[in-house]
């Protein structure tokens, strides 16, 4: 079973909370759908119902689902032909019967509180507060931490330095209203049909902030998980879904500044140049290269010494390795991201001066395209109140 009975009579209050529907594309996911499921499962936050969308697998995914779903009721499969993780994600949003919707990729893991923590903030705030995110660990194929994520969190109304920043960083740390799901129109999955899949998530989640507040919890309760073969290894792809994901988003939003339009743009072609970089992409990391070098020189003077430091030390590293006479180098003792992960609170990074007033200047045009949002969210609350009111 799942669930010891202790665990059962601790959490049963979780049950008269709103029903959370938890979101989970799965193609060819057998190896780790299981320990996915158990992630879910053990939340403590119970009023739950898990649903699996098993997009075209050609393994054994749908035989792994059924069996665990054998010990928990509240698991769900449905079966698509393959159209992309986009396309499966609506799948779920259209079959989810929840007042939130929560994704979960078939391979990454949450800290048994991830949940009940999000539902206890949004459930705080008015409708106009769309979702709320989570920070995470990157973890190996054995569920070990390999680094934590950047600590840069922001909550409001967020959408001028999300397109800079990229607050949320994966698939499996949102939880948002489904009607508000429903409204922005889902995931697109013209990236997948476009052979640049891999962003989708950024593309949701940038039409989500340009109309709705985002919350934050400031805890690492995501295991991200990378390794050879998913998505996110996936280079030239992750580098190009990128750069195309916000060239949609400032085309679709030309009220933005152009101090905000060119800081997003400069952000993306830095993540794209080091994404071209590790697929030995040698024509498009030139390409990248030569046009940060006319908006950033500094970044390119950054990256060439950085470059003569990496090349020292790995001379020293030889030098080491040859003094050892072979003796084999020592293991690392990995912490595991599991049940008993501790869930501590996340403080920001240091910050340059430049970088302050950088952040400083985007959360002004937030300020200014939030209250330009102000009266239509006001008149959306008196359309709500009217509703509530007549029914």
């Amino acid at each position: 079973m799942l669930f010891s009975s202790d665990t059962d009579r601790r959490d049963v209050r979780h049950f008269n909370g709103p029903l959370v529907s938890v979101v989970i594309p799965a193609f060819n996911a057998s190896r780790y759908i299981e320990r996915t499921l158990r992630s879910a499962g053990r939340q403590t936050y119970r009023n739950l119902e898990i649903i699996v969308v098993n997009d075209g697998s050609t393994d054994d995914t749908a035989r792994v689902v059924e069996q665990v779903a054998l010990a928990d009721s509240r698991i769900r499969l449905l079966s698509t032909p393959n159209r992309g993780v986009a396309a499966a994600r609506n799948t779920g949003i259209r079959e989810a019967a929840g007042r939130f919707v929560a994704f979960l990729d078939a391979d990454d893991l949450w800290h048994h509180t991830k949940i009940e923590k999000q539902v206890n903030a949004l459930n705080r705030l008015t409708p106009q507060w769309a979702a709320v995110y989570v920070l995470h660990y990157i973890i190996n194929s054995d569920d070990e931490i390999l680094r934590s994520c950047r600590p840069d969190v922001a909550r409001g109304y967020i959408f001028a330095r999300h397109l800079t920043f990229k607050y949320v960083g994966n698939g499996s740390a949102l939880l948002v209203r489904r009607d508000v799901a429903l409204e922005i129109g889902g995931f697109d999955s013209s990236y997948a049909a476009a052979g640049i899949g891999g962003c989708e998530d950024l593309d949701f989640e940038l039409r989500l902030a340009a109309r709705y507040q985002i919350e934050v919890i400031p805890e690492r309760l995501v295991g991200y998980r990378q390794y050879p073969g998913n998505m996110s290894s996936n280079h030239l792809q992750m580098g190009r879904g990128a750069v195309e994901v916000i060239r949609r988003s400032l085309a679709a939003n030309p009220q933005l500044p152009q101090y905000a339009t060119r800081s997003a743009i400069n952000a993306t072609q830095k993540y794209a140049f080091w994404e071209f970089r590790q697929a030995r992409n040698t024509y498009l990391s030139l390409v990248t290269i030569w046009s940060i070098l006319k908006s950033e020189p500094s970044f390119v003077v950054r990256l060439a010494f950085e470059k003569c430091l990496r090349l020292r030390q790995h001379c020293l590293r030889l030098l080491t390795a040859t003094a050892a006479n072979g003796r084999d180098p020592p293991r690392l003792n990995r912490s595991k991201f599991d049940q008993e992960t501790v869930s501590s609170s996340v403080e920001r990074p240091e910050d340059t001066t430049q970088s302050r007033r950088h952040l400083m200047r985007l959360a002004e045009v937030d300020a200014e395209l939030s209250s330009a949002l102000e009266p239509v969210a006001d008149r959306l609350g008196q359309v709500a109140q009217s509703q509530n009111l007549s029914s």
